[in-house]
């Protein structure tokens, strides 16, 4: 696994190196070890897994509220996704800014996204398939969503239009109060 760090402190992008054969190849996808080494969260309790029929289905931008804040590592494992994640840390010097990165099942990347982020993602692809490690359990009552399409992040997804869940059409435009 390659580490890169990106602007936004204690975020990465990882890259799994395949070892090939005739057969085809294998990678590790996780490593308790390293994730440690790194000075990373490597408690991740949760394992999660969602399917996307369609080319343009947006879900996010959500996190949870503390005590509930949570570390992800996620990868999509068919299709391609434009992942999105948001600083929501008022003391960092990134805060409210956003990351993008795709994310394909042929590309072998990872995101791996510390507490105090608002995550989401959009297909690029039918069919889609994405794989999310978390580091706390998943708690109802603390968990929030931003808005997809709220000016005071202005994200700029790739497909027009996007098949969105109710859930996540509920959040208002410009009602984002810090609470991570």
């Amino acid at each position: 696994m390659k580490f890169q760090g990106i602007e936004f402190n204690g975020a990465y992008v990882i890259e799994l190196e395949k070892r090939e054969d005739e057969r085809g190849f294998f990678t590790r996808v996780w490593d308790k070890k390293l994730f440690e080494e790194k000075g990373l969260n490597s408690e991740l309790l949760q394992i999660s897994f969602s399917y996307s029929k369609k080319k343009g289905t947006l879900r996010g931008m959500h996190f949870q509220e503390k005590p509930f804040e949570e570390t992800k590592l996620v990868r999509c494992t068919k299709g391609k996704i434009f992942d999105v994640i948001i600083d929501l840390r008022t003391e960092s010097s990134t805060y409210k800014k956003w990351f993008s990165i795709e994310l394909s099942g042929d590309n072998l990347r990872m995101l791996y996204i510390p507490e105090g982020f608002a995550h989401g993602f959009q297909t690029l692809e039918d069919n889609c398939e994405v794989c999310y490690q978390m580091s706390n359990w998943f708690s109802p009552e603390h968990a929030r969503g931003i808005r997809y399409d709220d000016d005071e992040f202005n994200i700029v997804w790739p497909v027009k239009n996007p098949t969105i869940s109710k859930k996540d059409l509920s959040y208002k435009k410009g009602e984002y109060i810090s609470q991570v």
